[in-house]
């Protein structure tokens, strides 16, 4: 699975408007991006602006001063596809291209003028009354002509340059922030600051007067231009809390529905907002009746909130209907929502179906709109349009390929699998991108579970982070609220779940957070090493086949001198166990990283067996780093501290066994099958869910000084994770 993998899902395509309806507002000109084909490198404009879309640019300006006429055409037909309605798309200085790609069906709304460009009555004349028409200007004579100018000319001034910048090495002077903000105060038309703006600069211009802020190289030459734009957009005007709508039912016993929508909203450090599709009856003991407003109220509600609000990302529950659903279609087309997870509503507890005939098929043509899905396994099938899965291989496979059929990835929920164990996996259109073993929390507090899962997936998503890691820190907080939903003592039926269970049970930041918390809260804190562990061009390799046996086999002695090492740690933390639970765990882990593992390095490295060739390489600095940091662990004598420093052998090895062996498709001839087989092994993957159990249940029984010197040390050993794997040479 690549990161593109991981993007928002693929939109799909409205057919584009040859003459598009004028809707410039303030918040269109917000976060506005100039396109440079030489910062966006070889990923290309349009992948920059699909990018920086996705995360909530509403305006894009094409400009390439070296294109002649017909590729500029050609770049704003592209360009119309990808933005799909979701941006305006405005061209610098093209008037004929701007005609030409409207005849093709593009749809361009604009133009974009500098002061020695078309005059802007002619590009009005031409282009029409309901074209976008952008000016450059920075000097009063240039505002003194704006205002010669017939009304409705010109609909916003670009302004600048705010400081240097080598992206127009011919600019004029910089105005700085109190030079645009006299300019601002006396322009009659919004203006737009532009020149080498960054992040930190984005406050003080709004505060100056600026309608917006237009970048270039801080989307353009961003590494994820997506978190690039949502961080400029946090900086512009949410203080950094992600704005979340529910569309959903309404339950009046506060467990299910937007009520549930709003606390997991909250709970996960979001800001919530709701639409309701469907007034509900119900209680913890069942659903007794249901109104359905009209769709058109429906509609008045969503829009009154999009006129007003950023809506950063959108839950979608309930929809009663087929009128309701197709009401929500329109709406999420026109404004494209930067996040969508659409939870799909369609069979009751009792096996039901909610949902007639008419109102599944137009569900359906709802599913591409959404970056996740998250139905249970009976709306997987139905989905899927296949019997109900009876094992967890054929639940992925369904949702492997609802995922290629639909372009967004899929939660998939093993609870209707019965048993002991509770698995969830996030499968994409080639499978599953990571697998979450747990097991069954044995509880009748479970009414509205699905509800605050996918609502709070969305307020994590929407708070820039990793879908891999919003599932995994959702489902912490989630299980944890499910485990205390019993003390609210609400109602005599299925209950809801608590919510704020971790917040009220802490009563203050520096009370110990709970085992689930911790393991969230820890391998969340370590996504960019993971982030950057995946990326190395070694596992990348080792996944597709082509690693060079030479490189695969220095790497096999590396190991091979460390797990020699980390065997007689592991041995250590044996012996200073508090129980013989804990010793007898490290104990055989032990045994198993010599007599397991290591015979596997032989196999390779010496044929004869494990002996002095299969330690024969001299170590890395990198091996030797690692290995002095775990003595290092050891030596100190906190057992607490030295289990948290042979956490990350466990469980990133377990997290890129798992998903390098999914990608390599299990192929028993893949030149390194062994090594991924060893490491998708589910007896190591149990092994690794106990370690994180011990660990976490360790440091949530911990003081606050040690808990923090357990995370140092288990980030530390991530860090040595990373640095042991990009050592190997290619």
């Amino acid at each position: 699975m690549t990161s593109t993998d991981l993007a928002a899902a693929p939109r799909p395509v409205s057919t584009p408007l040859a003459a598009p309806r004028r809707r410039l507002t303030a918040d269109d000109l917000a976060l506005y991006l100039v396109t440079d084909p030489v910062l966006s490198g070889a990923r290309g404009v349009t992948a920059v602006v699909d990018a920086a879309v996705s995360g909530g640019v509403r305006f894009v300006q094409l400009r390439d001063k070296d294109a002649d006429d017909a590729s500029i055409v050609e770049q704003l037909m592209e360009l119309s596809e990808v933005i799909a309605g979701r941006a305006l798309l405005v061209v610098d200085d093209r008037v004929d291209a701007v005609v030409e790609a409207r005849r093709r069906g593009a749809r361009v709304d604009g133009i974009h003028l500098g002061q020695s460009d078309a005059s802007p009555l002619v590009a009005r004349s031409v282009l029409g009354p309901d074209a976008i028409v952008g000016l450059t200007a920075n000097t009063s004579a240039h505002l003194d002509a704006v205002r010669a100018l017939p009304s409705g000319t010109v609909d916003y001034l670009g302004v600048g340059v705010i400081h240097p910048t080598s992206t127009k090495p011919d600019h004029p002077a910089p105005l700085g922030v109190a030079g645009f903000a006299a300019f601002a105060a006396a322009s009659p038309l919004p203006c737009v600051a532009i020149g080498g703006i960054e992040r930190v600069d984005v406050a003080a211009l709004r505060a100056a007067g600026a309608a917006g802020v237009a970048v270039v190289s801080a989307l353009c030459a961003a590494p994820d231009p997506r978190v690039a734009a949502r961080k400029l957009l946090r900086a512009w005007g949410a203080g950094g809390v992600p704005r979340v709508l529910s569309i959903a039912g309404s339950d009046p016993s506060g467990g299910a529905g937007i009520q549930a929508d709003l606390k997991a909203i909250a709970a996960n450090g979001g800001y919530g907002m709701a639409a309701i599709t469907a007034l509900t009856a119900q209680n913890t003991r069942g659903v007794r009746g249901v109104h359905v407003p009209p769709a058109a109220f429906l509609r008045a509600q969503l829009d009154a909130i999009a006129d007003d609000v950023r809506i950063d990302a959108v839950k979608i529950g309930m929809l009663a209907g087929s009128a309701v659903i197709e009401e929500v279609g329109s709406w999420l087309r026109e404004h494209r929502p930067p996040t969508v997870v659409l939870d799909p509503v369609m069979i009751a507890t009792s096996g039901d179906r909610l949902l007639d005939a008419d109102a599944e098929q137009a569900l359906r043509a709802l599913l591409p709109l959404a970056d996740l899905l998250t139905p249970n396994l009976p709306e997987l099938a139905v989905l899927a349009r296949e019997p109900a899965a009876t094992s967890w291989a054929g639940a992925l496979a369904q949702a492997r390929r609802l995922s290629a059929e639909t372009g967004a990835l899929v939660l998939v929920k093993g609870g209707h699998l019965g048993g002991d164990e509770a698995p969830d996996a996030l499968v994409g259109p080639s499978g599953p991108v990571r697998e979450y073993p747990g097991s069954r929390i044995r509880t009748t507090s479970t009414h509205g579970t699905g509800c605050s899962l996918s609502a709070g997936l969305a307020t994590r998503r929407a708070a820039d982070h990793d879908w891999r890691d919003a599932v995994a820190e959702v489902r912490s907080w989630l299980r944890e609220s499910i485990v205390a939903g019993a003390g609210l003592q609400v109602g005599s039926g299925h209950g809801p779940v608590s919510h704020f269970a971790g917040l009220w049970r802490r009563g203050g930041l520096d009370a110990a957070p709970g085992r689930e918390a911790i393991a969230g809260e820890w391998w969340s804190s370590i996504a960019p090493i993971r982030r950057a562990i995946d990326d190395l061009p070694f596992l990348q390799r080792l996944a597709d086949g082509s690693l060079p046996e030479t490189a695969f086999r220095w790497y096999l002695a590396q190991d091979a001198l460390y797990l020699r090492d980390y065997a007689r740690t592991l041995a250590e933390a044996a012996r200073i166990a508090p129980d013989s639970a804990e010793q007898a765990f490290w104990a055989h882990s032990a045994e198993q990283s010599v007599i397991g593992e290591l015979q596997l390095h032989a196999s390779m490295l010496s044929p004869e067996g494990v002996g002095a060739e299969t330690f024969r390489a001299d170590p890395a600095p990198a091996t030797v780093a690692y290995l002095d940091h775990l003595r290092g662990a050891a030596f100190d004598g906190d057992y607490r501290v030295l289990i948290a420093a042979l956490l990350p052998c466990f469980w990133i090895y377990a997290d890129v066994g798992t998903r390098l062996h999914a990608q390599a498709g299990g192929d028993p001839a893949h030149p390194f099958a062994s090594w991924l087989d060893e490491y998708a092994d589910p007896r190591f993957a149990e092994a690794t869910d106990e370690a994180i159990r011990i660990v976490t249940a360790h440091a949530a029984a911990a003081d606050v000084h040690t808990r923090e010197r357990m995370r140092i040390a288990f980030t530390r050993s991530s860090e040595h994770e990373r640095t042991f794997f990009a050592a190997a040479a290619l």
